[in-house]
């Protein structure tokens, strides 16, 4: 079967440290749309030992075990729109952990069947519960919806769809015509085509809201999708944003 075939991210599954306090554990493939993607989520622990959970993937193989390994799990991210496939396996593990939604994710769950529950909607300023080490902002099209974040003592910025960067080599052939008309192939990864449209009609938004990014300064912008970026963050989203000028 498909699902079952490599990525290209090996080892799945498994915590991968990036930072002082800041993992990635990359998944298997979910189809959106008939079009397979390589999954990703980011794992941040607070100083209070709180674990911190962004976008979680499948858990397979121990993950979930590795991550309860790092501190209490108090926090379950569903960053945007389209990011919610495995929040209730995560939320049934750990039932203890408030469960964080952004704006519309809510109304997609419902529309495709599925009951979520959620604590709490992702907003433009950081909650009390970590607003003292990361920042976030609400990125809204209309269209898309999705919360980003900024790990301050480790400049790690925490992207979900905002960026895709496909590496053609890891792609399944037939795949590789779309994602050049979507113009999210590496090492030229940006916003996906579709969604940049519709943040045209928002000019304005779209670009203090990457004015922020800058200026945040990120030594490392994390991707759910394809390759992220471990060191020149800062330049990456001013190249993968260029054409907002």
């Amino acid at each position: 079967m498909f699902k079952e075939k490599a990525t290209g991210y090996e080892p799945l599954y498994t915590l991968k440290s990036i930072a002082p306090n800041v993992w990635i554990a990359d998944g298997g493939w979910i189809r959106f749309y008939g079009l397979p993607f390589p999954t990703r989520m980011t794992v941040i622990r607070l100083t209070n030992g709180d674990i911190w959970v962004h976008s979680p993937i499948a858990d397979k193989e121990g993950l979930s075990e590795s991550v309860a390994a790092l501190g209490s799990v108090r926090h379950l991210i569903a960053p945007n729109w389209i990011h919610y496939a495995w929040v209730p396996s995560w939320q049934l593990r750990f039932q203890e952990a408030l469960t964080w939604a952004s704006p519309g994710v809510v109304k997609r769950a419902a529309s495709k069947g599925m009951q979520l529950h959620f604590d709490r909607e992702l907003g433009n300023d950081s909650p009390i519960e970590w607003a003292t080490e990361i920042d976030q902002r609400l990125a809204d099209s209309g269209y898309h919806r999705e919360v980003i974040f900024l790990h301050r003592a480790s400049r790690t910025l925490v992207l979900t769809d905002l960026i895709e960067n496909f590496e053609r080599d890891k792609m399944p052939w037939w795949t590789k015509p779309l994602l050049r008309l979507g113009g999210v192939c590496d090492p030229n990864g940006q916003m996906p085509r579709d969604m940049a449209a519709s943040f045209r009609r928002h000019p304005q938004h779209l670009r203090d809201l990457v004015d922020t990014m800058i200026a945040w300064h990120p030594e490392r912008v994390i991707l759910a999708h394809g390759r992220w970026y471990p060191v020149n963050g800062t330049a990456e989203l001013s190249r993968a944003f260029r054409w907002l000028e």
